[in-house]
């Protein structure tokens, strides 16, 4: 069985696809930049971009009654791997240990000129 997760305390969808699907014990979140969902604008600077897209992952996940400690998967997209370390750096506030596996994957671009994007997968079981 397959559920559609759907919050307004992340942005909605701009595309053909769901905030987060749920098959399961295993949910799906889409790829999240850095847009605030009140205004659908993009935060300003890779800092800001990267605490709003863990924000936004952490509603999806609440919305489906579990949080970022349950993420086993992580997928970054940026478009400079410069700011890898500032990822990380970030991401330690936002998930604790043990962390999940995790890629982090160098993009010439990503929609509406975000400098990152991360998806994610949580396990409920």
């Amino acid at each position: 069985m397959k559920t559609v997760i759907q919050t307004g305390d992340a942005p909605a969808a701009i595309g053909t696809y769901s905030q987060a699907v749920r098959a399961g014990d295993t949910l799906y979140v889409s790829g999240q930049i850095g847009l605030d969902p009140a205004t659908m604008q993009l935060a300003e600077g890779i800092e800001a971009q990267i605490h709003r897209v863990f924000k936004n992952l952490a509603a999806i996940a609440k919305a489906s009654g579990l949080g970022l400690d349950r993420a086993v998967r992580m997928t970054v997209y940026l478009t400079d791997l410069g700011h890898f370390a500032t990822v990380n750096r970030i991401m330690a506030e936002y998930v604790g240990q043990p962390y999940p596996s995790r890629a982090a994957i160098g993009v010439a671009s990503l929609p509406r000129g975000a400098l990152v994007e991360i998806d994610s997968i949580l396990y409920a079981g």
